[in-house]
């Protein structure tokens, strides 16, 4: 495969065969794996506090650093693949996971599992373009294409459920190191298989990557991401907005020298299509409606509902079955009915979801606990569909060159809308939470837990263990309805933004034609009459 798309003249591209759905179950096990390494952790905690006996500042980076380093090098990434090969990154990638992820599973020291952590990092944002910029080398014939995405897809959403559920169940048994040598199977079938299976793709006539625009693209991202964050743990201090605004001085020297470039570290050209950059922005914006609900959510079910960590996650899993659903069913029905069409109906499924969120009551398990779950298993029933579309398009309106970059910009898009949906509307139901609570505390709390129930609704019920028992319950109940109010604040911002995205898509892509009814899935590469080809030959117009 020549990686070249087909022009409205040209013959309809070759179907891929069984070799290329192999290729895509080799490439579904690390993106399985880079989902589940962000939340596999967070049940090791208590165990790897006590073995490890870092700092509160330690384990913070402990946790986060991952998600830092993947966000801050998934743009260089993306353009080194194109250059030197996107499986000859995938492979470099898998190889130094799957090295770094024994030395982080035997750590003795904090600062050498923070150093592993960035690592994993690293080589995690070499995996990640590379997955899906190899997946438009696999699939030319736009139907495969969509429903290879749809199973990539996923591997997300999956890797995301399972990572506290397969985390607890090794901690059962074994030391909290033993989460990270999941990955070392898995990258060694990756390097068994992947050569065998995984095309190679460069850019014709690449020259180096421009360092200077790699040490800017680091410079922008991490700062910004940092700042994203700490705006929603601490609110607007000083040091998230000095480092918001050293990310956006930074961002607006890498834009200019972009520009200057013959071959930039990022093509500024892509966002010049429409598709693209539509497709680009409701992905990152319906991920930002998300982010801040769930945030709530969370809390709710383990602070409001009374569930632990693990029955929390166990009641999340409907929701996870209900995303997968979504996700191939979306490639079936753009078969007949245009993406616009589907995007916007999967959409106003998420508004639903929101709609669902706000009749929840702060009165624990009565109604609470099957209308979140209800909400959540339409959230995930919407977005699904919506990601699956939009992944689609973007790397479809881009040229076959720059699929590596693409596939980042995507995944950065992503990352950046889960960080400020968590920052902003995070932010907003935190504040209605704090303005409300402040009138609803009993007044003969002592002055210290009212402080701690004033800032948070866990400091709320930490607070209330101290308390004798009746004082204790008007605390909790004043708590507990002060941060229900706050979820549907956030339920009611996100169905807002979703709604206005349904719009959004419905109006401004609702030329892009269906995809042709596919033949039998791994049926090789054969001719296809003068319709389809035209169909296809419209289906580029229109996207272009």
């Amino acid at each position: 495969m020549d990686g070249t798309t087909p022009s409205p003249i040209d013959p309809a591209p070759p179907r891929a065969g069984r070799r290329a759905w192999t290729g895509l179950a080799v490439l579904f096990l690390p993106t399985l794996l880079i989902a589940m390494d962000l939340t596999v952790l967070h049940l090791a905690v208590p165990s790897l506090t006590a073995d490890l006996n870092p700092s509160s500042a330690q384990l913070l980076w402990i946790l986060d650093v991952y998600g830092f380093l993947i966000a801050g090098w998934l743009i260089t990434m993306g353009a080194v693949g194109d250059r030197i090969g996107r499986r000859r990154l995938l492979l470099i990638g898998g190889a130094a996971f799957g090295v770094v992820s024994v030395l982080a599973a035997f750590s003795p020291t904090a600062e050498l599992l923070i150093l592993s952590r960035a690592l994993l990092g690293i080589a995690g944002a070499t995996l990640m373009p590379s997955t899906l910029s190899l997946i438009r080398q696999l699939f030319p014939d736009p139907g495969q294409r969509t429903v290879a995405i749809g199973v990539w897809m996923t591997g997300f959403t999956a890797g995301g459920a399972l990572g506290p559920l397969v985390g607890g169940a090794l901690l059962e048994h074994f030391w909290w190191g033993s989460v990270f040598l999941l990955g070392v199977p898995v990258m060694l079938v990756l390097l068994l298989l992947g050569p065998r299976f995984l095309p190679e793709y460069r850019e014709p006539g690449a020259g180096r990557t421009d360092l200077v625009s790699v040490a800017l693209s680091l410079a922008t991202v991490l700062p910004t991401v940092y700042g994203v964050k700490r705006l929603a743990e601490h609110g607007p201090d000083l040091a998230a907005l000095a480092a918001l605004a050293g990310g956006a001085l930074v961002g607006s020297a890498f834009l200019r020298r972009q520009r200057t470039l013959r071959q930039p570290l990022l093509d500024l050209g892509l966002f010049k299509n429409r598709t693209f950059s539509l497709a680009m922005s409701t992905q990152a914006f319906a991920i930002f409606a998300m982010a801040g609900t769930q945030l709530f959510v969370g809390q709710y079910l383990q602070l409001v509902v009374g569930l632990s960590p693990l029955r929390a996650g166990l009641w999340t899993l409907p929701s996870t079955v209900f995303g997968i659903a979504g996700s191939m069913l979306a490639p079936l029905l753009v078969r007949r009915i245009r993406p616009a069409v589907v995007m916007a109906a999967a959409l106003l499924v998420s508004t639903a979801a929101f709609v669902t969120l706000s009749l929840v009551s702060p009165d624990g398990p009565g109604d609470g606990l099957p209308l979140v779950v209800t909400g959540f298993v339409l959230l995930s029933f919407g977005l699904g569909p919506a990601m699956t579309l939009t992944t689609d398009l973007i790397i479809s309106s881009s040229p076959p060159e720059r699929a590596g970059s693409a596939s980042a910009l995507s995944e950065t898009g992503s990352e950046f809308g889960l960080a400020m949906g968590i920052a902003v509307i995070g932010s907003v139901g935190t504040a209605v939470y704090r303005s409300e609570v402040a009138d609803t505390i009993p007044g003969a709390v002592p002055d210290e837990a009212a402080r701690a129930a004033r800032d948070t609704l866990g400091g709320a019920v930490r607070a209330a263990e101290s308390l004798p028992d009746l004082l204790a319950d008007d605390l909790l109940t004043a708590a507990r309805a002060a941060f229900t109010d706050g979820l549907h604040t956030t339920a009611a911002l996100s169905g807002a933004v979703t709604t206005a995205l349904a719009v959004l898509v419905l109006t401004r892509l609702r030329r892009l034609p269906t995809t042709r009814p596919p033949a039998d899935p791994v049926a090789g590469s054969g001719r296809r009459d003068a319709t389809a080809a035209k169909a296809d030959g419209e289906r580029l117009t229109a996207r272009q």
